[in-house]
């Protein structure tokens, strides 16, 4: 099983929402599985350190399932820098055993992340930036552009952000 991840932050009480969408082919229009998560007290936004908030979110969320999990996808960077500098995937690879691939789509760039690989999908002229550990990135790559949906944004990552921002 293919896990797709998402958190959604409120601030004012400091909780979270993680969310959890599980398919089984990168082309799948459909889950198999959705659900979420509230988190209370997450750690403060610290710039450079997101991980610190996400990471636990994730954690959670993925707890009941990781045994089924053959991938695992997040919203963000594996890599930072160059794969000496992790991401949140990169944090969350680290932490897992047995270790799982970890792919990182992200909607926005950001300049030292390598190695990194941008994706269009659908007629965007805006690329999503995937990175990967534990599983080539050119593999993952492809993967993301062969997600189901016809525009930039995969459906079932549209689907898991919706899922997070729905219990908000």
């Amino acid at each position: 099983m293919i896990a797709a991840t998402d958190v959604q932050y409120h601030d004012q009480d400091r909780s979270a929402i993680a969310a959890c969408v599980l398919f089984e082919n990168w082309d799948d229009a459909v889950p198999t599985r959705e659900w979420t998560v509230r988190v209370e007290e997450v750690a403060a936004y610290i710039p450079g350190q997101f991980y610190k908030r996400e990471l636990p979110c994730l954690l959670a969320l993925l707890a009941p399932v990781l045994a089924e999990l053959t991938l695992i996808l997040v919203d963000g960077y594996v890599w930072l820098g160059d794969e000496g500098h992790p991401g949140l995937g990169g944090h969350l690879f680290a932490v897992l055993d047995p270790k799982l691939p970890i792919v990182g789509v992200a909607k926005t760039r950001f300049v030292s992340a390598a190695p990194v690989a941008e994706v269009l999908r659908g007629e965007s002229t805006k690329p999503l930036f995937v990175s990967a550990a534990g599983c080539e990135l050119s593999e993952a790559a492809k993967n993301v552009q062969a997600m189901h949906g016809a525009h930039r944004l995969p459906v079932l990552l549209k689907r898991v952000d919706a899922l997070c921002r729905a219990r908000t």
